[in-house]
């Protein structure tokens, strides 16, 4: 079997200004990749472009052998592409169960054209839609909130309605844009059993993360970024023993005087 995610000398360019050069890396099927570096390394840009927010100027990248460089996010997701972000967009006012199945639109038969004439097997197809979004929040642990509007639960708990409302979409490929942002110990212990789960379905997690013990816990193996180059690849217990990476963290003196 095939490499799910595939990136191949992937550069990126603003101007005269290099964000990305040159990286490359696989994520098996079924697999959890951490993506990792300090602050201004190029992680969030990376996510940008294997999302089709933005255009690599160079290099390839493809998703079970399809090429897929340049497509907009919504041919992404039809290919099995979901996306979370760093501050989940919810709309505050809308129940739980109605901000998951915003999720759903990539599935809808016919359009939004078929969506909006509530043509009969539209109708069928939201009835099976919001039957899986409900058994989405069960198995995730927010059934017992799905009928409250999404503006009276806390940060943490967006996330994980974010989190179902991307599984909704059936990916195959799953990033997440620093989940643990924000979460408290507690909670953090929790998204890992959460993705732990995902990856069951063999689903492919990509994930960029601050949370090192996060990583340590999850990840199969890491990339790390720094100035937009990939600095290296291995387990989490190797990229952390790695004096590259860890002068990438702390500078090349403090590096030293912690040596």
């Amino acid at each position: 079997m095939g490499a799910r995610l595939a990136l191949q000398n992937v550069s990126l360019h603003f101007g005269g200004v290099t964000v990305l050069q040159e990286v490359g890396f696989t994520a098996e099927p079924g697999s959890i990749l951490g993506l990792v570096g300090p602050n201004g390394a190029g992680k969030t840009s990376l996510f940008n472009c294997i999302s089709g927010h933005y255009r690599p100027s160079a290099g390839s990248i493809t998703i079970d052998g399809t090429e897929v460089s340049g497509d907009r996010p919504a041919t992404l997701a039809r290919r099995g592409l979901a996306r979370t972000f760093q501050h989940p967009a919810l709309q505050l006012n809308e129940t739980v169960l109605e901000n998951v199945l915003l999720g759903a639109h990539s599935r809808l038969p016919g359009g939004p054209v078929s969506w909006s004439l509530r043509l009969p097997r539209t109708t069928r197809s939201e009835k099976e839609l919001r039957a899986e979004a409900a058994a989405l929040l069960e198995r995730h642990g927010l059934a017992w909130a799905s009928r409250m509007p999404a503006g009276e639960l806390s940060h943490g708990l967006h996330k994980g309605i974010e989190l179902c409302r991307a599984l909704l979409t059936g990916p195959s490929l799953l990033l997440l844009d620093e989940p643990a942002a924000g979460l408290p110990h507690s909670e953090v212990e929790q998204l890992i059993e959460t993705v732990r789960r995902v990856q069951s379905d063999d689903i492919t997690v990509v994930v960029v993360e601050h949370n090192m013990g996060l990583i340590s816990a999850l990840t199969d193996r890491v990339v790390v970024l720094d100035h937009g180059r990939k600095l290296m690849e291995g387990t989490a217990a190797e990229a952390q023993a790695d004096q590259r990476v860890i002068e990438a963290y702390l500078g090349k003196d403090l590096a030293d005087d912690a040596a």
